[in-house]
């Protein structure tokens, strides 16, 4: 089942056909007791769409809170460790890999995350720069997952390196984040497990950057992440989290104005966004 953020109200898709959601507030359905049994009421009762082409998606996010876990694949802590060196801070990198706590860090603000299709953008004062294609939890507002969508974690390299307390201005800055294409409901953790990540960059359209991950080599449980989120906080929208990334573009990348990025995960969909400089 998947379920559609667009211009005109929210749509599921059920079995191959498309129908009108009744609940027109996305907050009032990630927050909704049972969200994949209303949804699954809405053939019943909904007004069914014919010939729905995706036209007009939106971020699938209201008014949450976008957070982040990183160095939860053994790549990205390698590629963490290396780039934080000269700064002394690699080591941090790897005692976190191996921690019982996570690292979770503040990613977006609703209004700061771009949609299908939009503009993500990279900082003018940066001079590496990659995304970061990652599976994202739907988590509500009681902290148990009801869906997952794909996240792009865009990145200051350089700035992180050069100081791992430079983290929230390498991270944090406007449409440093992209979600979508829609949300993916039903799925267990150990079906998503089997899933695979794939990223491809274009430039002037040709292939600069190819990669593939699987979600399966997350060291952390999807669950535990979940529950150390939302530890001494309340969540009252629920919360959007990024899991990590395992596909890290070689040092001698970075992304370019009008580059073109493309993350699939073919049980999800494909989230497409071009980039500007901000």
């Amino acid at each position: 089942m998947k379920l559609y953020r667009t211009d005109n109200g929210n749509v599921v898709e059920h079995e191959g056909s498309y129908y009108r959601v009744p609940e027109s507030s996305w907050d009032a359905l990630i927050t909704h007791d049972d969200l994949y049994g209303y949804l699954l009421s809405v053939p019943c009762d909904g007004q069914r769409i014919g010939g729905f082409s995706g036209a007009g998606l939106q971020a699938p996010i209201g008014t949450q809170e976008v957070w982040a876990a990183g160095v939860t694949y053994y790549r990205s802590r390698d590629a963490r460790m290396a780039e934080a060196k000269d700064a002394g801070g690699g080591d941090f990198y790897d005692r976190v890999y191996s921690a019982e706590r996570p690292e979770l860090f503040f990613k977006a603000t609703a209004s700061r995350v771009a949609a299908p299709g939009s503009h993500v953008r990279i900082r003018s004062d940066a001079s590496w720069s990659v995304p970061e294609p990652e599976l994202t939890l739907v988590i509500n507002p009681r902290g148990k997952i009801i869906g997952h969508t794909i996240g792009n974690d865009m990145s200051s390299r350089d700035i992180e390196g050069e100081n791992l307390l430079y983290l929230p201005q390498a991270k944090i800055y406007e449409r440093s984040c992209a979600l979508g294409p829609w949300m993916r409901l039903g799925a267990s953790e150990t079906e998503a497990r089997q899933w695979k990540i794939k990223i491809q960059i274009k430039r002037n359209g040709e292939c600069v950057f190819a990669g593939e991950t699987s979600v399966g080599q997350i060291k952390r449980n999807f669950e535990s992440l979940a529950a150390y989120l939302f530890r001494s906080q309340k969540l009252s929208h629920g919360a959007v989290l990024l899991t990590g990334t395992g596909v890290v573009p070689p040092d001698t990348f970075t992304l370019r104005e009008k580059d073109s990025i493309e993350i699939e995960i073919p049980e999800i969909g494909l989230l497409k966004n071009s980039v500007v400089v901000v």
